[in-house]
């Protein structure tokens, strides 16, 4: 006798590219999906304010409704995804969902990031799980093996190129020599940059993935303000070329936190990457995050970072994952942390890339060298244009390591001699 599999009912709130795309994975891999999952899953109810707009994909219209209760309500609903972003509603549906015994899928990294114990407190009270494979690396298979394929390691470090968008800018920027500003624009045209790209190009994005996947590689959960995040707006092709002819290195946009003797260091800022190393490598809107464990050592994951397609496969597959064990512990991170503190990022040591435009007169290399001395940092080389005597000149330095408060110290100083004329531009090498 055949035994009849269980029926899996699913609520989707937010129809917009993302939900859309999950419809057209269902429509796509609908018994594929039940073959791996062993059981009968139903797309039972689609909830948006606009119910109206063809979205390109094939969906019964009864299905479709704009009262949020049809889901969160519903007492044969298992599974609701959310995917209309930002803080609220989103917490107040997932919340609800919660509280009415419901599985969730998100991919809002930004809820995520500032709700995280709110909605985790939550789904531990009720004894639910939630998932948010797609919050990070859009369609790159990352949060789950992280968590789960490389718990056997202490994590020791995670650097990520996790934002398309300035990814994209400064890859266009390299290959083509073109100023931040036009690239941007082009972007904006292409879809790949919003009409206001602040969020992008300033390092939030990257900072609210960098807290989850901060949390399940060390087990530690700090919020946005406490760290330190810094963009690459001030990038320009002469930085690229220098950093590429002089130094054999690309410019990205990198999310870091890293564990070293107890302190974490948890941070997002532009970075010379040497161009051997394989997140040089990464380009476009390509996500790429590399995780350094003590016993599997380096690992390199890679792939679309958005997506309608690539971030629904993510949504997808976490609804997969909890019919196929919702009883699965919520346990995100080490439990027992080697984290003994934050490090300050002022007590961070680097190397240093720097940019000074000044005029160029006699004395003007001498004073900046003896400022870079006076706060201990002994500078590894130095460059500078040919220009006539008198005109304004860029000086390319680099330094040894030196710490990140001396730095700002140096800088303020150097900034304040009357023959350097713009903001000093300063970049930490990897």
């Amino acid at each position: 006798m055949m035994l009849m599999k269980k029926t899996v009912n699913i609520g989707l709130i937010g129809f917009g590219t993302i939900g859309s795309g999950v419809v057209e994975t269902f429509n796509r891999n609908l018994p594929l999906i039940e073959d791996k999952v062993d059981a009968k899953v139903v797309l039972k109810k689609i909830v948006d304010l606009d119910i109206v707009t063809d979205r390109g994909v094939q969906v019964d219209p009864d299905l479709l409704s704009t009262n949020v209760d049809d889901i969160l309500e519903d007492p044969d609903m298992d599974i609701v995804i959310e995917l209309i972003g930002g803080y609220q509603p989103a917490l107040n549906f997932i919340l609800k969902a919660i509280e009415n015994g419901k599985h969730v899928v998100t991919a809002n990294k930004a809820l995520l990031a500032r709700h995280w114990e709110e909605i985790m407190d939550a789904a531990r009270k009720t004894g639910v799980r939630v998932c948010f494979e797609a919050s990070v690396g859009g369609g790159i298979p990352l949060l789950e093996p992280l968590n789960d394929s490389l718990a056997a390691n202490k994590i020791q470090s995670i650097y990520g190129i996790i934002n398309g968008t300035a990814n994209y800018i400064l890859t266009k920027m390299s290959e083509e020599g073109r100023d931040f500003e036009e690239v941007l624009k082009e972007a904006q045209k292409l879809g790949y940059a919003e009409q206001d790209p602040t969020f992008d190009v300033e390092g939030h994005d990257s900072a609210q993935k960098l807290i989850i996947l901060t949390i399940l590689g060390f087990g530690v959960y700090i919020k946005q303000e406490n760290f330190h995040v810094e963009g690459i707006s001030m990038i320009t092709p002469q930085d690229i070329q220098f950093a590429s002819k002089e130094l054999g290195c690309v410019i990205k946009l990198l999310a870091i936190s890293q564990l070293l003797d107890g302190q974490l260091e948890v941070r997002v800022h532009p970075t010379l990457v040497p161009e051997d190393h394989l997140l040089a490598a990464v380009n476009g809107v390509f996500n790429g995050v590399y995780i350094v464990g003590d016993v599997v050592g380096p690992v390199l994951m890679y792939g679309p970072g958005a997506g309608m397609l690539p971030t629904a496969s993510a949504v997808v597959s976490d609804c997969m994952d909890i019919v196929g064990d919702s009883k699965k512990p919520l346990i995100y991170g080490p439990q027992i942390s080697s984290v003994e503190s934050i490090k300050p990022m002022t007590e961070i040591e680097s190397r240093y890339y720097l940019r000074i435009t000044a005029i160029d007169k006699p004395g003007v290399l001498h004073s900046i060298s003896g400022i870079l001395s006076n706060f201990d940092i002994s500078i590894e080389s130095v460059n500078q244009e040919k220009r006539d005597e008198g005109q304004e000149v860029p000086i390319f330095m680099v330094t040894h390591h030196a710490k990140e408060q001396n730095m700002l110290n140096a800088v303020e100083k150097i900034e304040s001699l009357e023959s350097v004329t713009k903001n000093t531009v300063f970049i930490r090498l990897l």
